[in-house]
């Protein structure tokens, strides 16, 4: 038997077990009794509601994955994927232009698949747990948005790395990896600006104590900013959040609508403190520079799998090329790039703790920041009690009752230290 095709289907089988265990795990680990920490924030019902929501989305999940994984197998065994490649080449075009044709004859084949899994996942069980702000005609413009994005952004960026592929040889992929690298660094600079912008308003936050608060905050950390900036999230779900956009002068602190009408001004401070903590401590930098290496590291891989025939012939492909040997290495890079996540999420949520600490040494209100945590968690109905396996397989975020401990306990310790 073809030794990639082993090893393909083999990975397939494996992620999807592996998803599937720690979901089992998950579920198993819920607790009906409530948190002794949660008292007063969480009533019974409410708290029975978070897990029926865990069991259900969970429950989704898996079947999603299911679904998924053995389209894949037949995908791969009936040999489909020849099919859309004989598809593309019919138009007789160049190399470049066919690979166009057939990543796009894939994406969207994919993602009118998919567009059942995503209506459901909106409108039926988001808007059941009262989330979804959703409407068709706002799914509908980010659709058509994401597919406009695809062709002027994503389009070119193929074409260069065919290009490369096609035409510099055995350096191909440092072309690639330094393209891709340029590319990623000028899209954190214009997202703000020219992307976020289409699918979401951004209004200045309007003076006020809020404003005040956070200005004054940013002041006495040194943190040059472009404004604080309302996000309206609420078109699209009531589920709460903040994040930083940009770099340097350019960057933003922008907050959530939804956070902003459920939190006071101290929780939403110490949110803000916590993601400055992301940047004060380098972890926006760090990020990148894996981010780079990862990348590099994936081309060069990459370049050694480029016309492979075995692998073609795993896929039964009539003909071999550069844009396909592309998509067929993601099936094979599929475990790598399960390690990495795994070795990402581990040290995302270091610097989520790290944030954390950060946040109460500076802004000087525990109390403040562990309601905020508890208030997140509530209004988004988040599982209070995700088993260790899950959270080391798939969590970028310490479970919110590990961050709770850890900030008692570093408040405690900076209330015993002398001065």
């Amino acid at each position: 038997m073809n030794i990639y095709l082993v090893i393909i289907l083999v990975a397939l089988a494996g992620s999807y077990l592996l998803d599937l265990i720690a979901d089992w795990l998950n579920v198993r680990n819920l607790k009906e009794e409530l948190p002794a920490e949660f008292d007063g924030w969480y009533d019974a019902e409410k708290y029975k509601t978070s897990q029926r929501y865990l069991r259900e989305t969970t429950g989704f999940g898996i079947g999603v994955d299911t679904f998924h994984t053995f389209l894949y197998l037949a995908l791969i065994l009936t040999g489909a994927f020849n099919i859309v490649d004989l598809f593309a080449r019919k138009f007789g075009m160049g190399p470049i232009p066919t690979g166009l044709i057939f990543a796009g004859a894939l994406g969207l084949i994919f993602g009118i698949i998919n567009l059942p899994f995503s209506i459901y996942s909106i409108f039926v069980i988001e808007q059941k747990y009262g989330f979804n702000r959703t409407t068709v005609k706002t799914f509908i413009l980010d659709i058509i948005k994401s597919i406009f994005l695809g062709i002027i952004i994503g389009a070119p960026l193929l074409a260069a790395i065919l290009w490369f592929f096609e035409k510099t040889g055995s350096l191909a992929w440092i072309y690639c990896w330094l393209a891709t690298v340029l590319f990623q660094i000028v899209m954190l600079f214009i997202a703000p600006y020219v992307i976020m912008p289409l699918f979401n308003k951004f209004t200045p936050l309007q003076d006020g104590e809020l404003k005040t608060a956070v200005e004054d905050y940013a002041k006495a950390q040194s943190f040059k900013m472009k404004g604080v900036f309302a996000m309206d999230g609420s078109k699209r779900s009531s589920k709460t959040n903040a994040f930083f956009t940009g770099f340097g002068k350019s960057r933003r602190i922008v907050l959530l609508d939804t956070l902003m009408t459920k939190h006071p001004t101290p929780e939403l401070v110490a949110v803000v403190a916590h993601e400055m903590g992301h940047y004060k401590k380098k972890h926006i930098l760090r990020a990148i520079g894996r981010s780079v290496a990862t990348s590099g590291f994936t081309f060069f891989l990459m370049s050694l799998f480029i016309g492979n025939r075995g692998l073609f012939e795993a896929f039964r492909m009539d003909n071999i090329s550069v844009y396909a040997s592309l998509f067929f290495f993601g099936f094979l890079y599929s475990p790598i790039s399960t390690l990495i996540s795994i070795v990402e999420n581990a040290i995302s949520r270091r610097h989520e703790r790290e944030a954390d600490t950060f946040a109460v040494q500076t802004y000087g209100k525990p109390d403040a920041m562990i309601a905020a945590l508890k208030r997140l968690s509530v209004e988004n109905l988040s599982n209070l009690t995700p088993h260790p396996f899950m959270v080391f397989l798939e969590y970028s975020h310490p479970p919110i009752l590990d961050r709770i401990r850890a900030i008692r306990a570093f408040s405690a310790s900076s209330a015993q230290s002398p001065g």
